[in-house]
């Protein structure tokens, strides 16, 4: 490895189309339906609570199971991906995720929905691997941020989503329909997926002008070969993503698995009522993830190096987490939505970031490998979270320790990033 990234502003050039962003588009409603069918479950665990006789032990195993499959997942999905390539490797995995997600209709035992959870995270694990990859395939450098921002912010949507649908079907068909309705949303995407999506260099929508805007500072690694997957832990870009992704991603999954068991036991809220707190945390959410990947990306334009650019933006996200640690201490629910809402943004716009380090460090033909390395990393990270919650949960019943942890790990995470990696050394095949 050798070199450091400085500024990639190659000076004004026209982009000449748009199809880069219909593009983002799609990533951004299969990002959505992803979370979609990943929270469902945490929507309905007071329900299912209630219904099927769960204790807080048990849910924490269905959660564990869902991430230990989604850790092996990504492990393996990355290569499989960088070798068949985004558009197959995408619509295989919706559609296993999807039928999985269906599945949860029919089972009630907490060993029925490990089952069908280990199946859901076999599939989902594609998802960011997969997008990332078509993010660094799509566009220059200089917009990498932004589009990785506004397709994780589908993450957002989703998570605002459930809170809405899941009720109202729940309420109305019972809780069977709300994983049947929304397990077929994939199906509709997979659709879409496979009438538009080309290579930028096939598809025929994209004039000459707008695939040289696209290629114009990806020259270094254009036809490079894949990185042998043992040989990419030789690399500090890749241990440095691992530790940040898995001190940092079980914090997300604290919002997406308890939220709703949070409000209702600390503010009394329920299926009917935890719908509002929820859709402004993820709101919150969605500026996070688009303002993140823009301030990085803005900071670049400027003249900033990636590598001051993106610290920057990962600095300022470590900041705004930190009062998350006084989230379940605040009796105003106004208070702790707003504490809470702040530091979900700021996950959001450290993940944005984060994601796109990957693709500055490392050749195209690699980053599907090197993303499922990290996301498995910090699926473990969350799988030790899911059985943490539920202990601490059944012992002491109380959040408390829990959103001190997650007001900490962005900082132990951005040095360990900083150390490993003081200038984003580029990745450079042996």
């Amino acid at each position: 490895m050798d070199g450091s990234i400085q500024a990639t502003n190659p000076g004004p050039q026209k982009a000449g189309g748009n199809v880069r962003w219909v593009i983002c588009a799609l990533l951004f409603f299969a990002t959505t339906i992803n979370y979609i069918d990943r929270q469902v479950i945490g929507i309905l665990k007071p329900t299912l609570q209630g219904e099927l006789g769960w204790s807080e032990v048990d849910y924490g195993m269905i959660v564990f199971w869902f991430q230990a499959a989604y850790a092996i997942g990504l492990l393996a999905c990355g290569p499989i991906i960088d070798k068949v390539g985004s558009k197959m490797g995408y619509a295989a995995a919706i559609t296993v995720w999807s039928l999985a997600a269906l599945v949860h209709a029919f089972v009630r035992s907490p060993g029925g929905f490990s089952v069908a959870r280990v199946a859901l995270g076999l599939g989902e694990a594609a998802n960011f691997p997969a997008a990332i990859k078509s993010v660094a395939e799509w566009f220059p450098k200089k917009e990498r941020a932004l589009a990785a921002g506004i397709l994780n912010a589908g993450a957002n949507v989703g998570a605002i989503a459930t809170p809405i649908l899941v009720p109202i079907i729940t309420l109305a068909y019972g809780w069977r329909a709300a994983f049947i309705v929304t397990g077929m949303l994939g199906f509709v995407w997979l659709a879409a997926w496979l009438i538009f999506y080309r290579a930028p260099e096939h598809h025929p929508r994209v004039s000459a002008k707008e695939l040289a805007y696209i290629r114009a500072d990806q020259d270094n690694d254009a036809g490079t070969a894949p990185i042998p997957w043992r040989r990419l832990f030789r690399y500090r870009g890749t241990w440095a993503f691992v530790t940040a992704k898995f001190l940092t991603d079980p914090v997300w999954y604290l919002f997406l698995f308890w939220l709703p068991d949070f409000f209702a036991k600390r503010h009394g809220l329920d299926l009917k009522t935890f719908g509002p707190p929820l859709i402004a945390v993820y709101l919150l959410a969605d500026v996070g993830s688009i303002g993140g990947g823009w301030l990085s990306s803005a900071l670049i334009k400027r003249g900033y190096s990636v590598n001051a650019g993106r610290k920057l933006a990962l600095l300022a996200s470590a900041i705004l987490v930190l009062p998350i640690m006084l989230a379940s201490t605040v009796s105003s629910l106004f208070a702790a939505v707003a504490i809470i809402g702040v530091a979900a943004a700021a996950h959001q716009g450290w993940s944005s970031n984060l994601y796109t380090m990957v693709s500055d460090t490392f050749p195209k033909s690699s980053v599907a490998s090197v993303m499922g390395i990290g996301g498995a990393a910090g699926a473990v990270g969350g799988m030790i979270m899911a059985r943490y919650v539920g202990h601490v949960l059944e012992t002491v019943g109380s959040y408390v320790p829990v959103f001190i942890w997650a007001g900490i790990a962005y900082f132990i995470a951005l040095a360990i990033v900083h150390l490993l990696l003081p200038n984003l050394e580029e990745a450079k095949p042996n």
